[in-house]
């Protein structure tokens, strides 16, 4: 029998029907394991995956494959976006093995839930020096038969030799030469032909180009444009309907895995719109009023949350809704030069496109079928997406999109707060998945900041720290620093995991120290600060060697080191003194709107004869308010 009908995971559910006895990630899984000696077989992927599909497809929808697994072994089907904590033990056991990781991860594990053995996709017939899955699951069977004490000993040793990254000890002090030489050690990575970092495949490179726009020298701002221009060429971005997939297989940014996830356009959205405010130069504004549109138009849900992904695949063919044929292109009239090679004898769109043609395309592209979308919202991710809607909404003076990030901000609140007040995972249907991460914590505060800025209503900054604060008792390593991924009372897996890598998204521990500071800063709080601190000190040297891959961290090292700035709002945030006090781009400046007895910045300050007042200070010391824009530069 399959059990996963009843899952609230779309990627689940597309295995609901495979004829392997397919387990959730659980107790029961396990307690079948122990009382059959049995290992299990855990499959991680999720619903966007197109390597997964195939998987799927050639060895879980057999019958001959489907009944070794169910003779052998206890099969586990996992979805990486619900148990990121199950994900990041498993693929790092992947990584520790073999030297890289993927989707899908094929883990076997002891039942009492060690792995001793794992790799990623495996076809159905010997390819590529890749022995066949059924080859796989014979091989491992017969091993746990007749050498099952040397792979529980494989398994221990592999246990202890995970989870370094929760090992790590902080160094003593923050070094502002750490920033200081981050623009040249990126400079070493930087690829100038076509902008990104390193060579294919290439990924957006959100963290980092949020950091090269905080230094803002010309240096930075060159491979923030090279970057930022390559990547909105066409094919990495979808230049007719807006928005990103998910990465590149090229160095051009031309041929994309058509994939697009929430958390990809969500932070190259912020990324877009901190160019435009640094440079002006409305290609930026142009890519960011796109990808919004994309985001309402394709991903926004009815509870005003944010679906998590599209798929790569139409009908099985990967870009199949996104291509064309020349045939199709050339009864449109439109320039063949337009078109760049794909494969199957389909065409990707790229270059500049006319406001008519983009319609027109949009419109016959609709007619198609469409690629699934993973309607599952996770908190993390839309925290990120409230984030940069709410910033862009202000910014760009959309009252259209500040109506959607407050519903996204409700949505939040209302459907994934639990009964206790800490953030669920995700919600489909109804239907939770469970407690929430670090990164749902940390984004989500994140997310209800810009949301307070945007609006002016305390009550979102108010929550933001009520779940930074619940997010410090849950996830806290009080004996070494930082956070863990999963809560202090969550499940015990034989990994209890430290995220620390800012790519693709920003770690929890980067997301929540740079929270932390903002918000010690606006409660007058160093403990809270120096908690933030701490979190950064963990990752100094990983900065040093790695600065691509812990942007965040030094966005939010460059936030600590900055001497504190701090902008009280009182009054209207629309009224002109506060759109031009909020105008430039100052990350290291915090902010808080009021009039608010509860935000020690905000306490004891009142409007300046009935008009919207602005308090300029640098460490709760504040020059006198002022009430005009041009007041604002004396």
């Amino acid at each position: 029998m399959n059990r996963l009908a009843g899952a609230s995971s779309p990627y689940l559910l597309q295995h609901a029907e495979n004829p392997v006895d397919w387990y959730p990630w659980g107790d029961e899984a396990f307690a079948r394991a122990r009382a059959e000696n049995r290992p299990l077989l855990v499959s991680v992927g999720y619903s966007s995956c197109h390597w997964c599909h195939v998987m799927e497809h050639e060895s879980f929808s057999t019958q001959a494959t489907a009944r070794l697994m169910n003779e052998l072994f206890v099969n586990v089907k996992v979805d990486r976006e619900e148990r990121p904590d199950v994900d990041a033990l498993t693929m790092e056991a992947c990584v520790t093995m073999t030297g890289q990781g993927g989707w899908p991860t094929t883990v076997f594990l002891t039942p009492d839930g060690k792995p001793f053995y794992a790799g990623t996709y495996f076809p159905p017939e010997p390819r590529h020096g890749i022995p066949s899955f059924g080859h796989l699951l014979q091989a491992i069977a017969q091993a746990w038969r007749e050498r099952r004490d040397e792979l529980e000993a494989q398994a221990a040793r592999l246990v202890g030799a995970l989870g370094g990254s929760a090992r790590i000890e902080a160094t003593d002090d923050l070094d502002p030469a750490l920033l200081d030489g981050v623009v040249g050690r990126l400079r070493q990575a930087y690829e100038p032909a076509f902008g990104g970092f390193g060579s294919a495949p290439k990924f957006p490179p959100s963290s980092a180009l949020e950091l090269l726009l905080r230094r803002g020298d010309d240096d930075a701002l060159e491979m923030v444009r090279g970057s930022l221009d390559g990547m909105a060429a066409g094919g990495l971005y979808d230049v007719v309907g807006g928005g990103f997939h998910r990465y590149s297989v090229d160095a051009r940014w031309l041929v994309p895995h058509f994939e697009k996830m929430l958390y990809d356009n969500a932070l190259l959205v912020s990324a877009y719109l901190h160019a435009w405010v640094v440079t002006g130069e409305q290609r930026y504004r142009t890519i960011v009023e796109e990808t919004v549109a994309y985001l309402l138009r394709e991903m926004r849900l009815d509870h005003g949350g944010f679906a998590s992904a599209q798929d790569a695949d139409t009908e099985g063919v990967e870009g199949l809704t996104y291509t064309w044929t020349e045939e199709e292109w050339a009864a449109l009239g439109l320039e063949p030069e337009l078109l760049a090679p794909f494969e199957h004898g389909r065409l990707i769109v790229r270059g500049t496109l006319d406001a008519e043609t983009k319609g027109r395309l949009l419109a016959l592209r609709a007619q198609r079928m469409q690629p699934f979308r993973d309607d599952k919202a996770i908190a993390s991710w839309n925290g990120l997406l409230l984030a940069s809607l709410a910033e862009a909404a202000r910014r760009l003076d959309r009252d259209d999109w500040l109506e959607a990030a407050v519903a996204l901000g409700t949505f939040l609140l209302r459907d994934l707060r639990g009964e206790d007040g800490r953030m669920l995972r995700s919600i489909r249907d109804g239907r939770v998945s469970g407690t929430g991460y670090l990164d749902d914590h940390a984004n989500v505060a994140h997310g209800l900041i810009e949301l307070h800025v945007a609006t002016g209503d305390v009550a979102w900054l108010l929550e933001a720290k009520r779940i930074s604060d619940l997010a410090v008792e849950l996830f806290a390593d009080e004996e070494r620093g930082g956070f863990f991924l999963a809560p202090r009372d969550g499940e015990e897996l034989a990994l209890r995991s430290k995220d620390l890598d800012d790519e693709p998204t920003p770690s929890g521990n980067s997301m929540l120290a740079s929270v932390l500071v903002r918000l010690g800063r606006l409660w007058g709080d160093e403990a809270l600060v120096e908690r933030g601190a701490g979190t950064l000190r963990l990752l100094v040297p990983a900065m040093e060697r790695l600065p691509r891959h812990l942007g965040w961290a030094l966005c939010a090292l460059d936030l600590h080191l900055s001497s504190p700035r701090e902008l009280a709002v009182v009054g209207d945030p629309r009224a002109a003194v506060a759109r031009a006090a909020l105008a430039p781009f100052e990350p290291a400046t915090v902010v808080a709107i009021g009039p608010s007895d509860e935000v020690p910045l905000l306490a004891g300050k009142s409007l300046v004869e009935g008009s919207t007042a602005v308090y300029v200070c640098e460490r709760f010391a504040c020059r006198a308010p002022v009430t005009q824009p041009d007041e604002l530069a004396r």
